[in-house]
């Protein structure tokens, strides 16, 4: 027999063990898992625009003065710095557009809140 101070004969129920990490509702879950997203995107673009500009700045280093190779470097580093301001001009108008415009993106004190959109 089972006694009181063992408690329930059937054992604990508790929650999936994603729910403590995303929480219980959806929407703060959705925006966790958006804020994790453009986090690892933001990392990622950091970290290749890192590399491309190394890469400029090393072909420039080692072209010798050749003018062909300069140009090279100079249009890889030229690159590199417009492929970061895409990348912030993206993200300037991802927000503004889900945030200001369609008001489904709300960022507080706790993070980012979904406003989901219902009928």
């Amino acid at each position: 027999m089972i006694s009181p101070a063992e408690g329930n004969p059937f054992g604990q129920i508790s929650p999936p063990p994603g729910i403590g990490v995303l929480g219980a509702d959806p929407s703060i879950a959705l925006g966790i898992l958006f804020k994790t997203g453009i986090q690892l995107f933001i990392i990622v673009a950091g970290i290749a625009l890192i590399i491309y500009l190394l890469s400029g700045s090393y072909d420039w280093i080692i072209s010798g003065g050749e003018k062909e190779k300069i140009a090279k470097a100079q249009e890889k580093i030229t690159n590199a710095i417009i492929g970061m301001l895409l990348i912030f001009a993206m993200i300037a108008v991802w927000g503004l557009f889900t945030g200001n415009i369609l008001g489904i993106i709300k960022i507080g004190s706790t993070g980012i809140e979904f406003n989901l959109p219902t009928l």
